[in-house]
């Protein structure tokens, strides 16, 4: 590696598409159970279907939207926290043994799983949970106050100590590796982005304020929802909490 180059330039090059260059092979379709992760020993919560209100115009939330940092005490109800986690990956069709979903996906391949460190939402215990895309559910991972660390783990961004709920997505990156390859990784961080922004425009249809992180220590994040950090990473954390 030349001092001009560096890890992103050189993956950002080997991984451009060429019409005289392309990766062959044929191409392992994998088993449909790998689209999807379930904890079937958990302890569960089941989600209210979301009552969806009747809020302002999508163009005022576009306009509307904001990174919020700082949020009230006040909890937010089981029915925002449904309608939150159906906006971003919320299951709109099915085709077979397929499903499409709220936000969109390379190849509709859905890499990304949602975690939730919750602090205060009415009718949860404190703790990290994993959505259940397919039953709606809340999969108990622990239980506890993890707001400190989860922080702590975040640079110290104290909003996530403060927020009502931080969301942490990760990949199973086998999901979309099996088809595009080395390539897959810009493909992984589209899709969380899509997520994250369902995330910003719901928020701001409830009037709860939201803020993306991208900054955080790997490896202490994958420790505190309990993933091993190479076949599942975690990729991007959204505080969410009511506004002040």
């Amino acid at each position: 590696m030349s001092r001009s180059e560096n890890i992103g330039d050189i993956y950002h090059s080997e991984t451009k598409y060429y019409r005289d260059r392309t990766s062959g092979g044929r191409l392992i379709f994998p088993d449909i159970s790998v689209f999807y992760k379930t904890y079937p020993n958990a302890e569960f919560v089941e989600l209210p279907e979301p009552d969806l209100p009747q809020v302002k115009s999508i163009w005022d939330v576009i306009r509307n939207r904001r990174s919020i940092r700082q949020y009230s005490q006040d909890s937010i109800s089981m029915n925002d926290l449904a309608i939150l986690l159906w906006a971003i990956q919320g299951i709109t069709a099915q085709r077979g043994d397929y499903s499409f979903r709220t936000s969109p996906s390379a190849g509709a391949l859905y890499p990304i799983e949602t975690y939730i460190m919750v602090k205060r939402v009415e009718g949860l215990d404190q703790g990290i949970y994993h959505y259940d895309i397919y039953k709606h559910r809340l999969d108990v991972i622990k239980k506890g106050d993890f707001g400190t660390e989860l922080a702590h783990s975040a640079l110290d961004q104290d909003m996530v100590d403060k927020s009502a709920l931080t969301f942490v997505w990760t990949a199973v990156l086998a999901r979309t590796k099996w088809k595009y390859r080395e390539r897959a990784y810009r493909y992984i961080y589209m899709d969380a982005g899509h997520i994250c922004q369902n995330a910003y425009l719901a928020g701001e249809a409830l009037g709860l304020g939201c803020c993306a992180i991208g900054a955080f220590f790997d490896d202490e994040v994958n420790s505190v929802i309990g993933i091993d950090g190479k076949s599942e990473i975690s990729v991007y954390l959204c505080a969410i909490g009511k506004k002040r």
